[in-house]
């Protein structure tokens, strides 16, 4: 202990009267230290005589300058421009409105002009001739239905306005992607089914009020009657075309029907079948009973038109007959041998003999040779190539 106090005191005899920024401090308490305030700046080591010592960062340009003050405010307010502007000083945004000229400010009338304008333009609306409006109260209560053209209600929140284009034609898809809607037919077949719906807002009141959800309550609708329609169809009716705008006409009067019972405020434009196929677990297989079917049909066309000209033909020869007895029944002779000769003629016609009658004819006429070179002479002239014409000198 008795080391420890010495060495103590030695440290305190070498420290004493010294300061870190160089020179003699000459002790706090004298108000001459390196951060203290209030003290002589020019009794400090960096201001006196001594110029090699370490320098006092608080001190400008070496120490040879005024103190600056170790107040963060105050380094701010001198240096960065946030400080003038935050103290409203020379360099910062003073501005002010300029006065009435009695002297009062113009800020109240400035903010009472600009709500004015704010509420003029939330009392006017303009209404496009497609579209209606819905005016509600304060809490969303119906007011009353805004037409076409210029409008005022009260200013915003009091009145609101919803305005509604109307007249535009919205579409919808049932079933949606690539589902299959398989409904029932008349003779107990499936048949996949998918159309589109298209509609328009008639009464823009209604469309909102009345109904909870409008937009399911059409596509309820739409499967409803188009079961309905196609359970009144077969098969083949379903998938001919005369028979799909059949059902699109009924699925049509039956959904304006509905919504009218519903008071919808909805108007339905049109119902088009995208497509009429079986189910897709069967579709090939009906496919090949559909071709089945075509060669069917097509075999029993040929054979229909086979029988036609067997018939007609038929009956052709029954009526020649029956013309040929009547001659034969009124000369029985005349007509036996003239159904001779018209017989012998056309056998004889046929073949290349020649028959002559006896009794004294000796002579030999080749009439088949004869013939047979008159048939050959034209085929060999034409045969025969055409001569070049000879070309002039």
């Amino acid at each position: 202990m008795d080391m420890l106090d010495g060495l103590r005191k030695r440290f305190g005899v070498a420290m004493a009267g010294k300061s870190p920024w160089g020179g003699s401090s000459g002790g706090g308490s004298d108000g001459q230290g390196p951060g203290g305030e209030g003290g002589d700046s020019g009794s400090g080591p960096a201001t006196g005589g001594d110029k090699k010592g370490p320098r006092n960062p608080w001190l400008p340009g070496g120490g040879d300058g005024p103190r600056r003050s170790a107040n963060i405010e105050d380094i701010f307010k001198n240096r960065g421009p946030e400080g003038p502007r935050r103290t409203g000083g020379p360099r910062g945004p003073n501005f002010n409105l300029p006065r009435r000229p009695g002297g009062g400010s113009w800020l109240p009338v400035l903010v009472v002009g600009i709500v004015s304008v704010g509420l003029l333009v939330s009392m006017a609306h303009q209404i496009a001739p497609r579209e209606q409006a819905i005016v509600t109260w304060l809490g969303g209560k119906y007011s009353h239905t805004l037409e076409p053209g210029f409008n005022i209600t009260m200013p915003y929140p009091i009145h609101q306005v919803d305005r509604e284009d109307v007249r535009e034609i919205r579409l919808e898809r049932i079933p949606e992607g690539t589902e299959q809607k398989l409904i029932l037919t008349g003779d107990q077949n499936l048949a996949n089914v998918s159309y589109i719906i298209r509609w328009n807002i008639k009464d823009l009141r209604l469309f909102r009020f009345q109904l909870d959800d409008p937009l399911t309550t059409i596509k309820d609708v739409a499967e409803s009657a188009m079961r309905a329609a196609v359970a009144e169809k077969t098969l083949d009716q379903t998938f001919s075309g005369a028979g799909r705008a059949d059902i699109e006409e009924r699925v049509m009067r039956r959904m304006q029907a509905l919504l009218d019972a519903y008071r919808s405020g909805v108007t339905i434009q049109g119902v088009d079948i995208n497509k009429t196929d079986p189910p897709g677990e069967v579709l090939d297989a009906f496919r090949d009973v559909s071709v089945a079917e075509q060669d069917a049909n097509a075999a029993m066309n040929r054979s229909r038109a086979t029988a036609q000209r067997i018939l007609s033909q038929a009956e052709g020869e029954t009526e020649a007959f029956d013309k040929v007895y009547e001659q034969y029944r009124l000369a029985p002779e005349v007509t036996r041998q003239r159904l001779y000769y018209e017989t012998m003629e056309r056998v004889l016609r046929e073949t290349d003999k020649t028959v002559v009658e006896t009794g004294g004819v000796t002579t030999y006429l080749p009439l088949p040779e004869i013939r047979k070179r008159a048939q050959e002479r034209p085929a060999a002239a034409a045969a025969a190539p055409t001569p070049t014409p000879a070309r002039e000198q």
